[in-house]
């Protein structure tokens, strides 16, 4: 055996450090368990997370593709970087913007780092974005519209001061089962309180002291009418508000009724009033992907910022906590040049992108000055034919956005560049494919939802033919411009310093973390300015509020809910929405293979099945929406309200019917809501591969 490596989980970004082992046999198997010296987990660790690095799965990409005759073929790396390098470079004489780039909250902070730097520095587009925007976009634009920066002011050193925990369109216990035990065992021993509000009886709502659930896409209707309550109670911290905010007026003056908003949520008045009353002590409300997920995903998470700003709840052991899904989501934010340059600079600031050219020696006006249109916006683009490459790195849109039919059409159009693991539905649809290794063979660093940087270290080689995502990041972008990183494989110390000293002085200063620093401590959180420093809680230091606002005060908001963006009708009586399930990661490419045609299942209420009775053979039924129609089998539960249908989020079908509108503010997706029917299945379509219908 080797010698044991520290390194840190990346199935979820709860970022639990592991110790990993390589096991003495030819699959490169890791023995895993939970390292008791990490700071953010002290040895828990959740089965999922073990199995998902141990197990790398055999249906690996293992050697360069290339697409020739209509079928990709193997290639050698020479082959396949010279035609992505060639096609780049002849689109970018042409102009930058012929170029998108999707990158991923999979990617190791330096990969990430490095591909900004190419897509940025070298290419010079704005069409760029990752993934991590179709899950925390609106999260992030309501921190930096409340408090003026991202990420979330708690860490998990508040979970045991909470006495009450709000767990809002999110269900922990599935996604997050290392941060929902810490959870429990507050609530436990605090004598405290577990609210979740979810239209669904999920894991976590089963365990609630109060559930609320609202019809879908009225979760800022319901919030709304939560902070009407706690006003009409009288339960304001006058001094905190007074003090610290701006906007308490205007708020409170947009506010409706609370049997009024309640009303719209669906939810009795009375059970609104309930949850007011628990925000009376100290109280973390955390959310997810059914608040993100909207097309008023940003203004819910502003009304969830608000209540706790109105009653005080912003300070240890309280405050408002995004849950995030992916293990590098946070860094692909601070490090990849996406939104922000590195340490959150603004991205339209002349004197920061000076800083950003002279760092990486490219033009200045080479730079773009939008951050681009994000990820949907760029699909958009893709489709109406005016892109004319795209490369993908760990990331599989196809799966993973809505409408997804459309999607596989726009990227089977455009000349596809495809960097990845495993075999997915986007690499089906690629020109050039680029294997890079997983888990347990790379190394660089991660940053969880907490701001904690740890290190991924590699205990066992990728196969002999693919490469780490940095160092082929770092060949493209030299074939690009010359000279823009050190000839690959790259140290990822030297490119994290480099990280380091752009965040220096920002935000998200990160300057005084090491790899030396991380190798003792194994996790640190930013702001850290210096070798002795860690950031806590964020905008509290000494008892004394500073935000990072013009005024250095937080910001209250005033967004009304709208109508959900496809109401049901008489065409489309159910509404469709999407959840985690146990065991399955991102879009599942991880847990199934390319030959499974196992169908997704639908749970449906069964008062629902009785009600449409005719549309149901064997067990089976068709889900149609406006844009495609899907075999699945179905599962009769009591979970699911009647008049909803439930659909695993992970399956590559499902988002064939999913609607792509997207949230003003975050442009992040509304992949929570949309209208459909059921239809009996035509008998000849029943052994259709993942259950796809045509219309």
């Amino acid at each position: 055996m080797k010698e044991t490596q520290p390194t840190t989980c990346m199935r979820c970004a709860v970022g639990c450090g592991y110790l990993q082992t390589e096991a003495d046999d030819d699959e490169h198997i890791v023995d895993v368990s939970g390292d008791p010296n990490h700071p953010t987990n002290g040895g828990v660790k959740c089965q999922r997370g073990v199995r998902e690095t141990t197990n790398t799965r055999t249906d690996r990409l293992t050697q360069p593709l290339i697409r020739r005759g209509g079928s990709l073929q193997p290639t050698t790396w020479d082959t396949a970087l010279g035609v992505a390098a060639t096609r780049l470079v002849e689109a970018v004489r042409q102009n930058p913007d012929n170029v998108a780039v999707l990158g991923s909250g999979q990617q190791t902070n330096e990969a990430a780092y490095a591909l900004g730097k190419v897509t940025r520095g070298a290419i010079g587009t704005q069409y760029y974005d990752a993934n991590t925007t179709l899950c925390m976009a609106s999260a992030v634009a309501a921190y930096y519209q409340a408090f003026g920066s991202d990420g979330p002011p708690p860490t998990y050193d508040d979970i045991p001061k909470a006495n009450t925990h709000i767990v809002w369109g999110a269900n922990p216990a599935v996604a997050h089962p290392v941060l929902y035990s810490w959870i429990m065992n507050s609530v436990t021993e605090n004598d405290g309180e577990l609210i979740v509000v979810d239209p669904v009886i999920t894991t976590t709502a089963a365990d609630a002291d109060i559930h609320a659930q609202p019809d879908p896409g009225t979760d800022l209707a319901l919030a709304r009418a939560v902070l009407a309550a706690v006003i009409a109670s009288g339960n304001v911290d006058e001094q905190f508000v007074d003090r610290h905010t701006k906007g308490y007026a205007e708020m409170v003056e947009s506010l409706p009724t609370v049997d009024a908003a309640a009303e719209t949520a669906g939810v009795a008045p009375n059970r609104v009033r309930d949850i007011a009353s628990t925000l009376t002590v100290n109280t973390l409300i955390y959310w997810g992907m059914g608040v993100n997920q909207s097309i008023q995903g940003t203004g819910t998470a502003r009304a969830l910022i608000d209540l706790c700003l109105a009653t005080g709840n912003v300070g240890p052991g309280s405050g408002p906590f995004s849950l995030t899904g992916q293990a590098n989501s946070m860094g692909n934010r601070v490090c990849a040049s996406k939104g922000t340059w590195p340490g959150h600079r603004a991205f339209g600031d002349s004197a920061n992108r000076k800083i950003i050219a002279d760092t990486w020696d490219v033009p200045f006006g080479r730079l773009p000055k939008s951050p681009g249109p994000g990820f949907i916006r760029i699909i958009d683009a893709l489709a109406r034919g005016n892109i004319d490459i795209c490369w993908t790195v760990a990331t599989n849109p196809v799966a993973g956005v809505p409408d997804s039919s459309r999607v596989e059409t726009a990227l089977e159009d455009t000349f596809l560049i495809t960097q990845d693991t495993f075999r997915s539905d986007t690499i089906n649809c690629a020109d050039v494919v680029l294997p890079a290794a997983t888990w347990g063979e790379s190394t660089g660093t991660v940053m969880n939802m907490e701001r904690r940087i740890s290190r991924v270290t590699a205990s066992a080689d990728p196969p002999a033919k693919v490469r780490q995502d940095i160092d082929i990041i770092a060949a493209v972008g030299n074939r690009i411009h010359a000279g823009l990183f050190n000839s690959p494989p790259l140290d990822p110390t030297s490119v994290f310093d480099e990280i380091r000293e752009l965040t220096a002085g920002t935000n998200a200063d990160m300057f005084g973390i090491t790899y030396d620093r991380l190798e003792s401590e194994r996790a640190v959180r930013w702001p850290a300015p210096s070798a002795d420093t860690e950031g806590g809680y964020r905008y509290h230091d000494g008892g004394e509020w500073s935000f990072q606002t013009a005024s250095g005060q937080a910001r209250f908001s005033t967004e009304t809910h709208t109508q959900v963006p496809e109401p049901v009708d008489s065409e489309y009586p159910l509404t469709l929405t999407t959840g985690r399930t146990d065991g399955v990661y991102n879009t599942g490419v991880r847990t199934r293979d390319d030959t499974d045609t196992e169908r997704p299942t639908a749970r449906i209420h069964p008062e629902t099945i009785v009600q449409y009775l005719d549309s149901f053979e064997r067990g089976q039924t068709v889900i149609t929406s406006r844009r495609s129609q899907v075999i699945v089998d179905v599962s009769p539960n009591d979970d699911i309200p009647p008049g909803m249908v439930w659909l695993p989020i992970h399956n590559a079908t499902i988002n064939e019917l999913t609607l792509s509108a997207v949230d003003p503010h975050s442009a992040e997706p509304n992949l929570k809501q949309c209208a459909v029917a059921l239809l009996a299945p035509a008998r000849q379509k029943m052994d259709t591969p993942h259950g796809a219908v045509s219309k």
